[in-house]
């Protein structure tokens, strides 16, 4: 009996050891709340008055000001199931002129039951959307309740960029360029498709699509100086992922990768195959990674340029020191506060992150 006691110590010991992050903490840091009591802060962004709009995943859009919030009304009908709902929003970068917001969200509309990712626009007027127009709505709808994406950028030039996630059909979804889920899109602001997205001469071929072979990329940015899009992305059992989108290739899911499934067993025997790319930076155990920024401002010394990735799984906000081309170092920030779920530079400077279960806060260097 003693024997098994100390066996199954030792199998529970490198259980927990497997298990746990390698990154160390950071003190330096320090939060303040700025917008409290939020569930679920899938995304926010900053309007030119310095209020935001904040989505909660189970389908309310929040315009915060002055340190009041309301319920933004004139949205879609949101599915929220899973990992679905309401998720990102942003502005467009002529948002002074054309009062254009474009947001993300599950929804039931079109071909099969069930729901899928959705991109839409609207007009924000006295705190309700009108002029709604939905721009993508992938298909076919499914009842699984995983891997919706869903990150919205804007790049230099204008293009909307979004992700979506291969929806939990591993096998069908991110390999096809026939099919939605497991891609990153780009589409002309108005929801057109550009005339040199990649596949526009493919036959069959969902002509939106950008880039494909993704998990399920649920953080997005654009690099402050390259301009090139960052993306990151859930492995299973590790392997999570951060890319630099390239038009027209193939990052490898789940033909490659350095995870395994979440029960141990193997799916893929191989990391690396000619014609699909190898990510920046990948995390073995998963962070479980969610939300994308970069700093580009002075606000935190020698921390501008890191790139932050926030963490689900291990609740912390990741500082990833960037040099030659690769994360040479990484450091949690705001350690143990609750599961990041996006983070954004405002424009004051300072980065913002939501926090589920505690809301929207400021990270301030000590």
């Amino acid at each position: 009996m003693k024997l098994r006691n100390i066996f199954i110590s030792i199998i529970l010991t490198s259980t927990l050891a497997c298990a746990q992050d390698k990154n160390p903490i950071n003190t330096q840091n320090t939060h303040e709340i700025v917008v409290p009591e939020i569930n679920i802060p899938w995304g926010f962004t900053f309007l030119p008055d310095d209020s935001m709009l904040i989505t909660e995943k189970s389908g309310e859009l929040i315009h915060f000001k002055d340190g009041k919030k309301t319920i933004v009304s004139g949205l879609p009908e949101i599915y929220v199931r899973g990992q679905g709902g309401l998720m990102d929003v942003i502005l467009h970068p002529d948002y002074k002129t054309n009062n254009w917001i474009y947001f993300s969200y599950a929804s039931s509309e079109g071909e099969g039951s069930g729901g899928h990712t959705a991109i839409a626009r609207a007009k924000l007027n006295n705190n309700n959307l009108t002029d709604l127009e939905v721009l993508y709505k992938a298909t076919p709808n499914t009842t699984k309740g995983q891997h919706f994406g869903s990150r919205l950028v804007f790049d230099e030039n204008g293009y909307l960029f979004f992700t979506i996630g291969e929806r939990g059909s591993r096998d069908e979804n991110p390999q096809d360029i026939t099919r939605d889920g497991g891609k990153v899109y780009r589409l002309n602001d108005d929801g057109s498709i550009p005339d040199d997205n990649p596949f526009v001469n493919e036959k069959n071929a969902k002509k939106a699509i950008y880039s494909y072979g993704h998990r399920n990329p649920q953080g997005m940015t654009l690099h402050p100086e390259t301009k090139n899009i960052w993306t990151h992305e859930h492995g299973p059992k590790g392997g999570d992922e951060i890319n630099i989108i390239k038009a027209g290739k193939n990052y490898g899911w789940p033909v490659i990768s350095y995870g395994v499934n979440y029960s141990g067993t193997s799916f893929t025997d191989i990391t690396k195959k000619e014609g699909m790319e190898q990510p920046f930076h990948y995390w073995v155990p998963s962070i479980a990674p969610s939300g994308m920024a970069f700093i580009h401002s002075d606000k935190y010394g020698d921390w501008e340029g890191n790139l932050l990735v926030g963490s689900l799984k291990f609740k912390y906000l990741d500082m990833c020191t960037l040099k030659n081309n690769k994360v040479v170092k990484e450091e949690r920030l705001l350690d143990g506060l609750g599961r990041v779920r996006c983070v954004e530079q405002g424009p004051d400077g300072f980065i913002y992150v939501g926090i589920e279960n505690l809301g929207i806060v400021k990270l301030i260097r000590k």
